[in-house]
């Protein structure tokens, strides 16, 4: 409502973000999230449309201003919420008589003024946000940042990258882990000595997982527990723990079958995970090495990260929903019962911590798909807000017993293109080219006849472009400023048209463009959308995920827009290609642990079968090799190193398609037509682990 009567007072004129900021919320330190968030929540009382505004129209890079017709009323008498003492509205700003912030005079005056103005069509609606979020917390005291005057400090300036960062509970020791010396391993040292020793000298082979937490100290701080996929005597795929000493020596193997763990407050309880389907939650003694009782399982495909308990050992914090990027922080009790969601990001939520009684720390990408940022969550008021950090995202934190010192994962990723030429014989590193670009992240490649879509940020999102061959123009189609593209993006056959997934206040909308960037539409206003579009051969359809019954499932889009949506099947999809000839489509299901199955359907919804198939988390991409429907495209490997194979559709016979070696991780790739050219990107996540001491 603030915001609301700062424009109305600007009489049309342009009014910049720092201005409102300044007016709305002075003297605090408040991110532009919390200004974007009113805009929004207000476009929504107004049932206005950013792109064609009637209300609040946005001048890039200049602000906001108010094009609705505004007039003077009366002043209306509003009535002070019972949690606040009467006599304080109207007061100068300050403290009220109860304790909490008054509102100014001159707001509080011209917002009753306005809500009784006819031409405003729901001020009565917006007086009640006034009411609801001026008068109406008293018992809440106004937002500070919990970092507020903190010290930042890099702790290391290793050439390369450092993940999972964790501090002892003492806050003396920090473990990470690095490819410092080629390998991941993991790293430990004492904070402010710049000093570092190798744990685990290459004995553990595959350390690297983003969407779990991987490093814990013991609570005594003489162990540094290490949680890694091993493979047994038979080939299955295990959860292995692993504990060394922070002095140095051998290591030692704890109970198999125990994912990510956390210990109670009082050290006496463990509750963990294994990786079964919907992470079924457990609690045991800390002296056992495995049962437990069982207080939660998400249903299958549903999973539940780093678990954490309360200071008062009462409840269990984690991340619950679809990895990566749709998850949320979830609260159950110690005892079990029903889960109760605390936030609403549907986002990449991650490495929550504890910061005192009242706040819980983690990350999150914004509704803008930039980040992992730093958020708070107000555990008593169930408000979260970000906290403003350094300027590069957080991909993971920690923080000591007593939570005065943090230490956090700060990231500076680079993503390229590349290309190679397909035969008979594998491809090596030697033989692949890098695609030069101005931009350093340029990800999701497709190629068209005489030139390559991808996607590339502009206004710190993703926009869609297109390059010519050879170094030629470059056309941006999209443009991330109008939101961001969220997937790669699909070409017809004849490469004269794209479909693409563009994300938005929280919405995933499909939408087609001719490759020139003209004639741009919107098509399945009604689906939630997840993953990437498929454009059929003969261009009449766009295959899409989108939610039913709370999953995604695979439904085919009348591209012209004139027909509804057909569904394809009941299963789990995500990321569906159309074979070269149209009949079926094939797609991934549901991610349990870190692999997921690779299945297919008839274009009329028929089943088709395949022969066995699982991918590992992080290669969901999907494409056939040439115009015929025998052979699928994959990335196959670890979790920190993939390469492709051609997988022969009849016999299941598998093939390497190229040897290129560890290094960048590959994420989305393109095959021609003609099955001769494979374009891919490699992201390289540049990292240093930084140290957070807050203010005495």
């Amino acid at each position: 409502m603030a915001v609301l009567v700062c424009l109305a007072d600007a009489g049309g004129r342009v009014v910049s973000r720092n201005q409102l900021l300044d007016a709305v919320w002075p003297r605090m330190n408040v991110t532009q999230d919390a200004l974007s968030q009113c805009i929004v929540e207000l476009r929504k009382a107004f049932r206005d449309d950013a792109k064609h505004a009637g209300v609040i129209e946005t001048i890039p890079r200049l602000g906001v201003r108010l094009i609705g017709p505004v007039s003077d009323a009366p002043p209306a008498a509003v009535e002070p919420h019972p949690g606040v003492a009467r006599g304080t509205v109207g007061e100068a700003p300050g403290e009220a008589a109860n304790g909490t912030l008054a509102p100014p005079r001159s707001l509080a005056a011209r917002a009753a003024r306005l809500a009784a103005s006819p031409p405003v069509a729901v001020a009565a609606v917006l007086v009640t946000v006034l009411a609801a979020f001026w008068f109406g917390q008293g018992s809440e005291p106004p937002w500070r940042d919990p970092l507020a005057g903190a010290d930042f400090t890099r702790v290391t300036d290793f050439v390369g990258a450092e993940e999972h960062a964790t501090v002892s509970g003492d806050g003396r020791l920090v473990a990470f882990v690095s490819d410092r010396d080629g390998a991941w391993d993991v790293w430990l040292g004492q904070i402010g000595t710049g000093d570092f020793q190798n744990l685990t000298q290459g004995r553990i082979p595959e350390l690297r997982n983003p969407a779990v937490r991987m490093l814990q100290f013991s609570p005594g701080g003489t162990d540094v527990r290490i949680w890694t996929k091993t493979t047994d005597a038979v080939g299955e795929i295990v959860d292995h723990g692993w504990t060394v000493p922070v002095i140095g020596g051998g290591l030692r193997r704890d109970a198999e079958g125990i994912s990510e763990l956390d210990w109670s407050p009082d050290g006496k309880r463990v509750v963990y995970h294994p990786s079964a389907p919907g992470d079924p939650l457990f609690i045991m003694r800390a002296d056992e090495t495995g049962g437990g009782r069982q207080i939660y399982a998400a249903p299958p495909g549903i999973h539940c990260h780093f678990p954490l308990w309360s200071h008062d050992g009462r409840s269990i914090y984690f991340v619950r929903g679809f990895p990566p990027d749709e998850m949320d922080l979830w609260r159950i009790d110690a005892g079990g019962g029903t889960p109760e969601r605390l936030t609403q990001h549907n986002s990449r939520v991650s490495f929550p911590i504890l910061f005192d009684e009242r706040t819980l720390l983690y990350l999150a990408t914004a509704a803008d798909g930039s980040g992992p940022w730093l958020y708070a969550l107000d555990l008593e008021h169930g408000k979260s807000r970000r906290v403003k950090t350094a300027n590069h995202p957080l991909t993971s934190i920690a923080a000591s017993s007593d939570a005065r010192r943090i230490v956090a994962t700060e990231a500076r990723p680079t993503a390229t293109l590349w290309r190679v030429s397909l035969g008979d014989a594998t491809v090596s590193a030697a033989d692949a080219e890098q695609i030069s670009f101005a931009t350093q992240r340029t990800v999701s490649p497709r190629i068209g006849p005489g030139f390559v879509v991808y996607r590339a940020p502009k206004a710190g999102t993703d926009g869609l472009w297109t390059r010519e061959d050879s170094g030629g123009a470059v056309t941006e189609l999209w443009s991330g400023a109008d939101g961001r593209v969220a997937a790669g993006p699909a070409l017809t056959a004849d490469g004269q048209r794209l479909a693409f997934v563009v994300q938005r206040q929280g919405q995933a909308r499909l939408h087609v463009v001719n490759a020139d960037g003209s004639a741009a539409r919107k098509l399945a206003e009604e689906l939630e959308l997840r993953g990437a579009p498929a454009w059929s051969p003969d261009g009449a359809w766009i295959a899409i995920a989108a939610l039913r019954n709370g999953e995604p499932r695979l439904f085919k889009v009348d591209a012209t827009g004139g027909a509804l949506p057909i569904a394809l099947g009941e299963d789990y999809a995500l990321d569906p290609v159309w074979s070269p000839s149209g009949r079926f489509l094939v797609y991934t299901g549901r991610d349990v642990g870190t692999v997921m199955p690779v299945k297919a359907i008839n274009a009329d919804g028929t089943p088709y079968a395949l022969p066995e198939l699982f991918l590992s988390r992080g290669s969901r991409r999907l494409d056939f090799l040439g115009d015929d429907d025998g052979t699928l495209v994959i990335l196959k490997g670890a979790l920190s190193h993939k390469e492709f194979w051609a997988i022969d559709l009849a016999s299941g016979v598998e093939r390497a398609l190229t040897e290129l070696g560890p290094g960048a991780l590959i994420g989305d790739f393109d095959v021609s037509d003609d099955g001769r050219t494979l374009v891919f990107d490699r992201v390289r996540e540049e990292s240093d682990i930084v140290r957070i001491d807050l203010a005495n």
